[in-house]
């Protein structure tokens, strides 16, 4: 999985460079995710704008890494989700559990 890093003050973010977050790579996501945790992450914004498609697994590992957050006193937030991507939060009702935004920038002004 291409993942892109980036760190601001306390907050994290990581940008995913796939078109795709299913079952052939949630794991490394949910990997990379509890590696930051354990590393003392609280606050990360992850950047959905290149991923175009999103199962039950990717959604999945958000919903892990939410609660591993909101456990730590922290947040996981998303921003820049495509339509099909945002359809699926809707459909799922997702988006009353996550705070979504529409750029990194508005993510940010969140904390």
């Amino acid at each position: 999985m291409n993942i892109k890093h980036e760190i601001q003050g306390e907050i994290r973010i990581i940008s995913l460079r796939e078109e795709r977050l299913d079952a052939h790579n949630s794991d490394l996501l949910k990997s990379e995710l509890n590696s930051l945790f354990e590393s003392g992450a609280k606050n990360i914004v992850i950047d959905l704008k290149e991923v175009r498609f999103i199962d039950s697994s990717g959604l999945g590992v958000l919903v892990s890494g939410f609660k591993n957050a909101s456990a730590r006193q922290g947040s996981l937030t998303l921003c820049s989700l495509q339509n099909q991507v945002r359809s699926m939060f809707e459909l799922t009702r997702l988006h009353r559990v996550f705070d979504i935004y529409t750029t990194i920038d508005e993510a940010l002004e969140h904390f």
